[in-house]
C-alpha cells in the first residue's frame, strides 16, 4: 500500500510538473519578447493567436453560471492540492509498519502499547506513555515516563534501553528507531493541617 501511494504521488507530481512546463512554454512562446529570444528550431505559437474568439466569448458571457462554477472548481482544486501537500510533509502517528513479507504489517498503536507495558514494568516507573511518530522508514518513539518519588532516572533509562527499546528495534528491524525519552517525577502533595 505504501509503495502504491508513493508511486501515485510521484506520478501525480510529475504530471502536474509536465503540464505546468508545457503551459508555461506555450504562453512564453506566444509573447513577443520571449518569442524573439527563442531559438528558431523550437516550435512557436502564432503571435496573433487568441484562445477564445469574440463570438465564443460572447456565448460564454451570455451564460451567467459559468464564472461561479469556474471559481468554485479552481478553489476546490487549490484546497485539494494544499491538503494533499500537507499530507505529504506531515509527520504523524505511525498507523502500520510493513514487515518483511508481502501483506504482513505490524500495527503502530499495538507496538506503542507493548513498549508502554514493557516500560511500566521497570522498577521506579509509575506510568508510561509511548507514541510512535514518522513514516515506516524513519521511526521515532516518544516515550514519557512518570517516575515514583524515589525513582532513579539513570537506572530507569538503562533498563528502558535494555528492555523496551531493544525489543522495539528488533520488531521494527531493519529500520532504525530513534527514541526521545522524557522523564517526570510524581510528587506527593503535602497535607494541610488545620
Amino acid at each position: 500500500m505504501s509503495r502504491l501511494r508513493n508511486g501515485t504521488n510521484r506520478a501525480a507530481l510529475s504530471g502536474v510538473a509536465v503540464a505546468l512546463l508545457v503551459a508555461g512554454a506555450a504562453l512564453a512562446s506566444a509573447t513577443g519578447v520571449v518569442r524573439d529570444r527563442l531559438p528558431a528550431s523550437l516550435p512557436r505559437l502564432p503571435g496573433g493567436r487568441t484562445w477564445l474568439d469574440g463570438e465564443a466569448l460572447g456565448r460564454w458571457r451570455d451564460q451567467g453560471w459559468w464564472p461561479a462554477v469556474v471559481i468554485a472548481a479552481l478553489s476546490v482544486g487549490v484546497l485539494l492540492f494544499l491538503w494533499w501537500g500537507w499530507a505529504q510533509i506531515r509527520v504523524g502517528r505511525l498507523r502500520e509498519l510493513p514487515l518483511g513479507q508481502q501483506g504482513v504489517t505490524l500495527s503502530g498503536p499495538a507496538l506503542a502499547a507493548a513498549m508502554a507495558e514493557r516500560a511500566e514494568a521497570i522498577d521506579g516507573v509509575v506510568h508510561a506513555r509511548v507514541v510512535l511518530l514518522g513514516r515506516p522508514r524513519r521511526l521515532r518513539a516518544r516515550i514519557t515516563l512518570v517516575l515514583a518519588a524515589g525513582g532513579r532516572p539513570e537506572a530507569v533509562l538503562r533498563d528502558l534501553a535494555r528492555q523496551a527499546v531493544t525489543e522495539a528495534r528488533a520488531a521494527a528491524a531493519p529500520r532504525a528507531v530513534a527514541v526521545d525519552a522524557r522523564l517526570t517525577v510524581r510528587h506527593h502533595r503535602a497535607r494541610r493541617l488545620r
